[in-house]
């Protein structure tokens, strides 16, 4: 793809998400869009690994959990009220500002990312995969057992996100409003995670480019070659997990403020697949692809609610025995997965390529043949190499 018509396209990409908050028909259209924003920063960590590494990980929840909660108890005050538990009740806190709580807590995931790497050095595959789904188990008990951290099965309330001197939280006592839109704690959210989405993008673009990265993309390709060529296939591999968790931890950031509180269903085992679905969809080794594959995956379920008395199948007031509306979204996204397994294993992103390659394509043109060279073109067996 020519670079002007990467520039443009990202241009009309930004301008449509800065209109987002007064384009959308329902005010209530921002969360679920949050939430998306936020599942698109996981969906590119994860991407680094699974699409440019080659490692499974189903572990991607604990990570967000660890994102989401350790900014609560970071960031949250001893307040009990604030907190939104009773004065008996008292949740652990530490009160340090928003902006340092997310600092500290993507490094402390990066760090417990790396320490994965034992076991992705003895595991490969859908062995792997296994493995670190035991981890999204250990999860689970933590999250229900460690009250004074977690607040158990209820959660926490998550603490506002300050930045600079703005707080992501709606105008009080006197309402904002801006064109005629009311200016609340969604509205800020959506622009704060537009630069988080945008920067995680850039972060993860500029890092596939490097050397590192590159040597990520030979250990997907070969661990063997890589070996033989200096790679260091052990240190790349904590490297590629570091990294990833490093993303999970700003998503799981991202949607505690973007949702308000922190409860422990949001990081089980179904996580797990609905981020294998977000790459999968999007496009292995594509970063707009896991963007891409992060909205549809987190968008569809709300979509297919929102618009169930219109379409068939969808249990409604009318037909209580329908598909419920996130059984049928997986359905969904189920069915496409294999589609595109089947016929364009580059996901959305691949077909997009494909598409803009045959539109610049022009099978028709013959180039002029060379000086010395036959009318049919090069020949010889360097020909496929030397040909474009």
């Amino acid at each position: 793809m020519p670079k002007p018509f990467k520039l443009l396209v990202g241009a009309l990409l930004l301008a449509v998400a800065l209109y987002v908050p007064f384009g959308v028909p329902d005010r209530s259209w921002l969360t679920p869009l949050n939430f998306a924003l936020a599942a698109a920063v996981g969906a590119i960590g994860l991407n680094i690994l699974l699409g440019f590494t080659g490692q499974l990980s189903l572990a991607h929840p604990f990570f967000l959990a660890v994102g989401a909660y350790g900014y609560t108890y970071l960031a949250a005050n001893s307040d009990p009220i604030t907190q939104g538990v009773s004065k008996d009740s008292k949740l652990l806190a530490l009160g340090l500002p928003p902006l340092v709580a997310t600092v500290v807590i993507v490094i402390i995931a990066g760090i417990l990312g790396a320490l994965l790497s034992p076991i992705a050095g003895r595991l490969k595959g859908i062995y792997l995969g296994i493995a670190t789904l035991g981890l999204v188990f250990l999860t689970d008990h933590l999250l229900q057992n460690l009250k004074d951290i977690t607040g158990g099965f209820n959660g926490r309330r998550a603490p506002v996100m300050n930045v600079g001197f703005t707080k992501l939280a709606n105008c009080r006592p006197k309402e904002c409003v801006v064109n005629g839109v009311k200016w609340g704690a969604p509205e800020k959210i959506w622009y704060f995670g537009v630069v988080l989405v945008l920067l995680s993008w850039l972060v993860a673009r500029n890092m596939m480019k490097s050397r590192p990265g590159r040597a990520l993309q030979s250990i997907r390709d070969g661990e063997t070659a890589s070996a033989v060529m200096g790679v260091n296939v052990t240190r790349y591999r904590a490297y590629a997990f570091m990294i990833s968790a490093m993303f999970a931890g700003l998503s799981g950031v991202l949607y505690a403020v973007a949702n308000g509180n922190v409860t422990p269903p949001e990081f089980g085992v179904d996580s797990s697949v609905a981020y294998l679905a977000m790459v999968v969809i999007g496009g292995l080794a594509s970063l707009g692809g896991s963007i891409v594959g992060a909205f549809f995956v987190r968008m569809l379920p709300d979509i297919i609610q929102r618009n169930g008395k219109h379409l068939p199948l969808v249990a409604g007031d009318n037909d209580p025995t329908g598909w419920k509306p996130l059984a049928l979204a997986r359905i969904i996204y189920g069915l496409l997965i294999i589609l595109l397994l089947l016929k364009e294993e580059g996901g959305l992103a691949g077909l997009v390529r494909r598409a803009l390659h045959r539109r610049h394509r022009n099978p028709t043109q013959i180039s002029p043949p060379l000086a010395g060279e036959p009318a049919g073109g090069p020949s010889g067996p360097l020909a496929t190499a030397t040909h474009p």
